[in-house]
């Protein structure tokens, strides 16, 4: 006769046993999408770096002994990478700056390239502002530039609420343009008060067309992007536009423009604080071709 054995019991899962499971399951998908965010990470930072590899290559060998003036050490370090980075990118184009009587007396002689390597070949300078008010160091500017050889161009700072046709007979009474400066140049920054964008546009229309009937060429407008696309492209088609946009991620200038104000932070042998270059959408050639003729 077999001996009748009696069943196993089963060993009952524990509770806590389950639940230690479960965490640990948790735990290891946690650490992927840790790991997954890491490496996403790692990409993205080698991506940057890589685009901006000049930038990054020249804050790393980093050496000044320029005043930091209203920008702080490392401030000027950023502003110096993103100045180095777009002149890279431009080197086949013109690159210059522009003035007022905010720089004080500039040493002309002491100017030549930015970072030791990218000539400055023009310059734009402020000869006027409203219907009633002539920049300081103008005429001085004006006369330095030339006996210097740049390129030079002259803009008026457009007032909105004051009369257009009086801002651009101010214009033309002290700006007398010769053979190979730029066509005048329209500054427009500001919005009007008590005043509609209507009845703006009529008044840059006014100072545009008397200027140009005086000096035979066409005006540049110059403005912000924002103010450019908001209210200036589309009615003030026909005319060439020199804008301004600061913004670091912003890499190259567009195919549109004439030229590009990139920052307001540079620094420059014989220029007293900071300064605004722009680079011009060409080479020599391009620029001989806008330039007054006679």
């Amino acid at each position: 006769m077999k001996r009748r054995t009696a069943p196993r019991k089963k060993t009952p899962v524990s509770r806590n046993y389950k639940v230690k499971s479960k965490s640990k399951k948790g735990f290891s998908t946690g650490k992927i999408i840790l790991y997954a965010a890491a490496i996403a990470l790692a990409i993205t930072l080698v991506a940057t770096v890589y685009q901006y590899r000049n930038g990054f290559l020249y804050y790393l060998g980093f050496k000044t002994d320029k005043v930091a003036g209203k920008l702080s050490a490392e401030e000027r370090k950023i502003a110096d990478v993103r100045i180095f980075e777009i002149l890279s990118r431009h080197d086949t184009k013109l690159v210059g700056f522009d003035v007022s009587e905010y720089q004080d007396k500039i040493d002309w002689k002491a100017i030549d390239k930015m970072e030791g390597e990218f000539p400055l070949s023009f310059v734009f300078i402020r000869s006027t502002a409203g219907n009633n008010y002539v920049d300081g160091r103008f005429e001085e500017n004006w006369k330095e530039a030339k006996k210097n050889h740049f390129v030079r161009g002259a803009y008026h700072y457009y007032r909105p609420n004051e009369n257009s046709l009086e801002q651009a007979e101010l214009f033309i009474k002290t700006v007398k343009l010769q053979k190979g400066d730029f066509p005048p140049v329209l500054d427009i920054e500001k919005l009007p008060e008590g005043q509609s964008m209507d009845s703006l546009k009529v008044g840059l229309k006014r100072w545009l067309k008397r200027v140009e009937r005086h000096y035979k060429v066409k005006p540049i407008i110059y403005s912000g992007e924002s103010y450019y696309k908001d209210f200036l492209k589309d009615e003030f088609k026909g005319y060439q536009f020199w804008i301004a946009n600061y913004n670091f991620f912003v890499e190259n200038i567009k195919d549109e423009w004439l030229l590009w104000q990139f920052t307001e932070q540079a620094e420059v042998d014989g220029i007293k604080g900071l300064v605004d270059i722009n680079v011009f959408n060409g080479n020599g050639e391009d620029l001989r071709a806008i330039t007054i003729k006679k």
